[in-house]
């Protein structure tokens, strides 16, 4: 690892810091969406387009939206409402306005329509692009980081090159005292007895056990799961093949908690994401999605993602850089352009985990010092919003707080 590991953080007038300093404009019901992705189009990278195309929102919805418009990355936000849409706009602006973010509300009815909204919207985001470049930045290091990681297009190679080696920068990261977030409990079946043998209490054992089988439950019900046909083609021939090698992303560090979307983890530690919808499952609830799930981790603080892929995977995110980690050293030879990090050279014979795992923690630095990653380079912003219901965690899941 880097003897540096310091860097500048935005200093957000919450108390949080940042590693970027973007602007997002965001629509509030899919009716808002082209008028929002015309104004942030002619900013670049900058300002990026995230929304929620629901006409009725659910709880999950608004509080995935708030958590990521307070986000440390986000410097400033511009809400495009129709003006008819169920969304609860002005309380999303009033807590936006508490954070001490610039931010502004422009109703499409009550604007004109279109054009008129579009000028008004990119007035307003030039005027704050410079007005942000004032925001102080201050000192900041890895303990104050917290960094998600997911994995997608997974292969046989996935499990024995770019996960362990996450798990290996994990295990760096929590010893410095950063917040590490891992998920898909629909990847976990068959290990949760394993798993909850790192839990730091009892009473966190049990609920890591019982997130893993409420996804075994909801996955029967909704007659589908996260074995694809193309983890098939790579070569995983099981579930449980492929969720040995997912769990291997979480290292070997004590598990400190099991937070769900939008919770975000007061201390430094490693913990488990559910990101299974609680209750029974109804009509709308999606399945596994990549993008979602790295839209989640943010709204729970991420400042960045590993994302590791053995087949092959190209999306980024909006808000967090992704850092793209290939375990398959053929798939990295097609993909370069996309990839941050080659693992399968641990296949090789050309490096070790523990090398490979310290590259990724060292990357990591890298962009937290600015560097962009492949997907940022790219300009790749994806960003999804769906209907979900989660219940509040109970005191057992976060143990010492």
């Amino acid at each position: 690892m880097t003897n540096n590991s310091t860097f500048k953080g935005y200093q957000r007038q919450d108390g949080r810091k940042g590693i970027r300093n973007v602007i997002a404009v965001v629509y509030l019901v899919e009716c808002a969406h082209h008028v929002a992705r015309e104004i942030s189009s002619s900013f670049g990278g900058q300002v990026h387009l995230i929304g929620f195309p629901g006409c009725y929102p659910n709880q999950y919805a608004d509080r995935i939206m708030n958590s990521i418009c307070t986000h440390p990355n986000v410097g400033a936000v511009l809400l495009v409402s129709l003006g008819c849409e169920s969304f609860n706009r002005n309380r999303l602006k009033d807590n936006i306005e508490k954070s001490g973010r610039p931010v502004h509300l422009i109703g499409i009815q009550k604007t004109g329509g279109t054009r008129k909204t579009i000028d008004e919207g990119k007035r307003w985001v030039s005027e704050t692009v410079e007005k942000i470049k004032s925001v102080p930045q201050v000192d900041m290091g890895l303990h104050e980081l917290s960094i998600g990681t997911i994995c997608g297009g997974s292969d046989a190679t996935s499990g024995i090159s770019a996960n362990p080696a996450v798990g290996r920068a994990f295990d760096t990261l929590v010893a410095k005292g950063a917040v590490c977030i891992f998920e898909e409990t629909g990847e976990m079946i068959g290990l949760e007895n394993m798993m909850s043998t790192r839990a730091r209490t009892p009473a966190l054992a049990g609920e890591l056990q019982k997130s893993v089988e409420k996804a075994a439950i909801y996955y029967s019900k909704m007659g589908h799961g996260s074995f694809a046909p193309g983890n098939a083609d790579g070569g995983l021939t099981t579930i449980e093949e492929k969720s040995m090698g997912a769990y291997s992303k979480s290292g070997n560090s004590l598990i400190t908690g099991l937070i769900k979307p939008g919770d975000i983890p007061a201390q430094g530690g490693l913990y488990l994401m559910d990101v299974v919808p609680d209750g029974e499952p109804v009509f709308g609830f999606p399945n596994i999605n990549d993008n979602a799930e790295i839209v989640e981790m943010i709204a729970s603080g991420s400042h960045l993602i590993l994302f590791t892929t053995g087949r092959g995977s190209v999306v980024g995110s909006a808000i967090s850089p992704v850092i793209k980690i290939c375990a398959n050293p053929e798939t990295y030879n097609r993909l370069s352009d996309d990839m941050d990090i080659n693992a399968g050279k641990i296949l090789n014979g050309n490096a070790t985990l523990d090398e490979v795992g310290d590259e990724i923690v060292n990357k990591v630095i890298w962009v937290a010092k600015g560097g962009q990653s492949c997907s940022e380079e790219l300009g790749h912003q994806e960003f999804i919003l769906t209907y979900k219901k989660f219940e509040p965690i109970g005191p057992s899941c976060l143990p010492g707080f």
